[in-house]
């Protein structure tokens, strides 16, 4: 296996990395670009380890995980890193109104755990298919790999001073997937950063979460609080300002969002209709089996029922004291 993996390190005839981005289109990729292990600077991997030495990651232990920081502990023999990216954005709008809930547009429609490792799945087994001893890894969103640094590396998008990844020809609105391959393929050339002095989704956090360019403390963002904070009630200090779950403000206000976001292809990302404006006092009473009705294959049922009632009773709360 070792001599296999060295003369797979220096092929480039077995398969080519514009063969396999074709193939990436085929299969409704929307973009589609490659990094190389080795290209990867030290320093990319500096700002999470000071994330985690603020203590910013709250109670996400699982970010601390060291095959994090070193991605041949994810994939042992790993050279290639290739990065996928799916537009979810659909123009519907978030409801206006005290009575209502507001719940992220990544969570609208059907669970992107579901949609994008079946893309995944199908381009990785077409991958090892290609040429005898190759190997290949998929994940979205489901192992210790930093996606949005693998993203900037590998062209799809830049890390933005809100810590999203931006794509130029869908903003923000994407979600990220990886396959790890031993192949040494042609690299794309790193995206440079294009936020420039917009300081617009610093000013527009309603917490202050955003406590520098590029640094989000999770301890005071809303999204954290709603979705994964376990505890039976939230900060006092943390006003949720209608979000029950997730929070897409500093997304909303971003320049290339405004500018370049356009509707997904991709039918399973249009919003579940109860999704898009929900009552604030039917989740404050949420059951268990309406819980499993409301949200089938959606990433919201992360959110447990009892969680969603904590989110909704506490924006009902804080809209009282507010009102009087």
């Amino acid at each position: 296996m070792a001599i296999q993996n060295e003369m797979l390190k220096g092929s480039s005839e077995i398969i080519s990395a514009d063969q396999i981005k074709q193939q990436a289109k085929i299969l409704g990729f929307h973009q589609v670009g490659i990094a190389r292990v080795n290209d990867l600077e030290p320093e990319a991997i500096d700002p999470l380890r000071t994330w985690l030495a603020q203590g910013y990651q709250a109670d996400m232990a699982w970010m601390a995980n060291p095959k994090r920081q070193q991605i041949e502990q994810v994939m042992p023999g790993v050279q290639s890193v290739i990065c996928l990216a799916l537009n979810y954005y659909t123009p519907h709008q978030h409801p206006e109104g005290h009575e209502f809930a507001k719940i992220s547009r990544y969570g609208w429609g059907r669970d992107y755990h579901r949609v994008m490792p079946q893309k995944l799945k199908s381009l990785t087994t077409w991958l090892e298919a290609q040429g005898q001893g190759i190997q290949a890894r998929y994940y979205a969103d489901t192992g210790p790999i930093q996606d949005k640094v693998w993203a900037q590396q590998a062209g799809i998008g830049w890390i933005a001073k809100n810590s999203n990844v931006i794509t130029r020809q869908y903003g923000s609105w994407v979600f990220l997937g990886e396959i790890l391959t031993n192949l040494c393929l042609t690299p794309d050339t790193p995206h440079t950063k294009h936020c420039g002095t917009c300081t617009r989704c610093l000013e527009a956090c309603p917490t202050q979460a955003i406590v520098e360019p590029f640094v989000v403390d999770a301890n005071r963002c809303i999204a954290y609080h709603t979705i994964e904070n376990r505890a039976e009630a939230l900060p006092e200090d943390i006003n949720l300002g209608g979000w029950v779950a997730g929070c897409d403000i500093c997304q909303e206000v971003c320049p290339w969002n405004q500018r370049f976001a356009q509707e997904t292809d991709i039918e399973d990302f249009q919003p579940y209709p109860w999704n898009i404006a929900p009552q604030l006092s039917e989740l404050a009473e949420l059951s268990e089996d309406e819980w499993n009705r409301r949200f089938p294959a959606s990433a919201l049922r992360r959110i447990k029922p009892e969680m969603w009632r904590r989110n909704a009773r506490t924006n009902l709360n804080q809209i009282a004291k507010l009102h009087g």
